[in-house]
């Protein structure tokens, strides 16, 4: 993957996560600390993020959800109708708008091609199922050391990623 590529997953993701790991990992403690003391603040505030999913309650749209607007940041459901079978300009053109509306985007059950072509006009960080657990990052959250739950260190995880890539 070239370093100037937007999208946040795929082939090269373990060295993507090799290289920034433990910045990730520095956040989300830090996140924790903030928490625990009780000091969270609205990091992402004003920010609006693209969810593209079919159906937003499953569990990875509901984690992704919860991670943002937990930092201020606003999550749009937006339904894909992109597919293999739309033509480039299509793509290309729902990209661009979907770049200008949104800070970022999640895409959850897109074929990895088409989130790949997403993030190449878009313009903005494009994630490939970020919140899901097979995404290298889900096992950053078992570095996390404390008390809290997967799930709480998994958002963690989650949110320092999203500061890293828009705040």
């Amino acid at each position: 993957m070239p370093e100037s590529s937007n999208i946040r997953s795929g082939p090269a993701s373990d060295t993507l996560l090799a290289r920034d790991a433990n910045s990730w990992l520095d956040s989300a403690r830090a996140l924790q600390r903030a928490a625990t003391a009780g000091l969270t603040r609205p990091l992402l505030r004003d920010k609006n993020l693209g969810l593209l999913v079919e159906d937003d309650a499953l569990a990875d749209a509901r984690r992704f959800r919860d991670a943002a607007q937990a930092l201020g940041a606003h999550v749009a459901h937006i339904r894909p109708s992109l597919s293999d079978f739309s033509t480039p300009q299509q793509l290309q053109h729902t990209a661009r708008l979907l770049g200008r509306l949104y800070d970022a985007l999640e895409c959850q059950g897109l074929e990895p091609a088409l989130v790949q072509q997403i993030g190449a006009a878009a313009g903005v960080p494009v994630y490939d199922a970020l919140a899901g657990n097979a995404h290298p990052t889900a096992r950053l959250a078992t570095l996390i050391e404390g008390d809290g739950s997967a799930e709480d260190k998994r958002r963690l995880v989650l949110q320092a990623v999203l500061l890293a890539a828009i705040a």
